[in-house]
């Protein structure tokens, strides 16, 4: 008698944590620089899941004040600071929060950003019903920037190769939008150009 095993697809890499705490796996600066060109933001800037500053040292391009923090001490910004709980009000948030705090740090930031919020998520965010319920039916995004090009993370100091098998898409809030959400993709190019 023949018997088979049925194995499911495994991810080209498993996402661990790293040995100072939970989902640090630096933003490219590529996916940044594709917000940034697409989005404008006026005012301070705070990036609440700043890691190592991949991202803020991007976003300080836009000539906006950019405050950088975290829950984490990885030689960047302020630590200590645990987003999910803080209480500052700032103009705009925008980051990439750790995977399997994406909810919460939905709900802060719409208590703390005073105009605007992006977060960088997996494009599965879209799905579910706890997420339509209790933040898709109150407060839906403004827009979503789909990428075109996969995101690969990668550890710190890792060797990059291989590609991503996940699509993610800047969520932004706008406080000053009416109307539906808007859905837009982002041109192949980014990921060349800002390598």
């Amino acid at each position: 008698m023949n018997k088979h095993l049925l194995v499911a697809p495994q991810p080209t890499t498993k996402r661990v944590a790293d040995l100072d705490g939970p989902d640090f796996y630096p933003t490219p600066k590529w996916a940044t620089h594709a917000l940034i060109e697409n989005e404008q933001f006026s005012g301070d800037i705070w990036e609440c899941a700043c890691g190592d500053g991949a991202m803020s040292e991007v976003l300080a391009r836009t000539g906006n004040k950019i405050i950088s923090s975290d829950l984490f001490d990885r030689d960047y910004g302020e630590h200590g600071v645990d987003f999910i709980t803080e209480d500052r009000s700032v103009d705009n948030i925008i980051t990439n929060p750790p995977f399997h705090s994406a909810e919460p740090f939905v709900e802060s930031a719409l208590r703390n950003s005073k105009k605007k919020f992006a977060l960088l998520l997996r494009l599965a965010f879209l799905e579910g019903g706890g997420r339509q319920r209790n933040i898709f039916s109150k407060n839906a995004p403004s827009r979503v920037w789909v990428f075109s090009e996969r995101i690969t993370f990668y550890p710190k100091n890792a060797v990059r190769k291989g590609s991503g098998t996940t699509a993610y898409a800047w969520f932004v809030w706008d406080k000053a939008h009416c109307g539906p959400t808007e859905l837009n993709w982002f041109p192949p190019g980014y990921k060349k150009q800002f390598a």
